[in-house]
């Protein structure tokens, strides 16, 4: 295992979640559009707000491919199935502490489950598992997260 292929496939697994949550939303499949919830959070010109959030959120899908690196390196092996089942709980954690907990506390452009009716919020609160996005969000985001971290687990067994 090198941290180059933690890298490399952090960044092709990136572009491939990426990708997938873009094609579920543009075939009506979910409303969730991640990088445009992360650019939000420092910006209200929507347009910046995407492509701010498409930097950002391949630099954190490499952060993430950097944790992978690390566990796989404490356990002492690697693989795209053991990446898979670390994409699993990855989506889980982003679709429940990271998106639903933590982002609308920091977040300020984000309405929240207190917002009160009257106020205005750019942007609605993803709700658990980002279920206010559409009751087939869980199943894009859970399965775009498992091809990512099986593509992280599969440049790391090959990188060995």
């Amino acid at each position: 295992m090198s941290v180059w292929g933690a890298i490399a496939g952090g960044f092709v697994g990136t572009l491939v979640l990426t990708t997938a949550l873009r094609a579920g939303n543009e075939l009506d499949l979910t409303r969730i559009d991640l990088p445009f919830l992360l650019g939000t959070a420092f910006t209200g010109d929507r347009t910046r707000a995407k492509a701010l959030g498409y930097v950002l959120h391949l630099l954190v899908g490499l952060v993430f491919a950097l944790v992978y690196y690390l566990v796989f390196l404490a356990i002492g092996r690697s693989g795209w199935w053991l990446g898979a089942t670390f994409g699993l709980a990855h989506g889980v954690f982003s679709g429940t502490a990271l998106v639903d907990t933590l982002l609308p506390l920091v977040h300020p452009r984000m309405g929240t489950r207190l917002t009160a009716a009257p106020s205005v919020a750019l942007l609605e609160p993803p709700g658990f598992l980002m279920l206010n996005y559409g009751a087939r969000t869980p199943l894009v985001a859970l399965a775009a997260h498992v091809a990512y971290g099986a593509i992280v687990g599969g440049f790391l067994s090959l990188a060995s």
